[in-house]
């Protein structure tokens, strides 16, 4: 198609500038519609791919993720159950402790500023 191509556009090769600008100018023109129908049948081909790989999605992908997914949450389900009373126990715990610091922490803060205004 280049070989076709080349002496035509040597044989057309402009000579002054005004038929460089024609030239120019009609290649713009056409640029726009020669251009179009490749990218109408680009996005039908994407369109296509994009359908395909919904549905392989849909029938393999979908399924073997929801298995392993249902497998992992009853297994980390399982632990989270048997180590519930020892989280509580053990959130019940920091709890208290943290009751026990907090008013020490503010009387603390409190002398910070007294030591800083005196």
């Amino acid at each position: 198609m280049l070989i076709i191509i080349c002496p035509l556009v040597l044989a057309q090769a402009p000579e002054t500038f005004e038929e460089a600008k024609s030239l120019g100018e009609r290649i713009l023109i056409g640029l726009p519609e020669a251009l179009k129908k490749p990218w109408q049948e680009a996005l039908v081909v994407w369109e296509r791919m994009l359908g395909w790989f919904k549905n392989f999605w849909r029938s393999y992908i979908s399924p073997w993720l929801k298995i392993i997914w249902q497998k992992i949450y009853s297994l980390l389900g399982k632990e989270v159950e048997k180590r519930k009373p020892e989280i509580q126990e053990e959130f019940e715990k920091e709890k208290q402790e943290m009751k026990g610091e907090i008013p020490k922490i503010g009387k603390s803060l409190w002398q910070r500023f007294k030591e800083l205004i005196e």
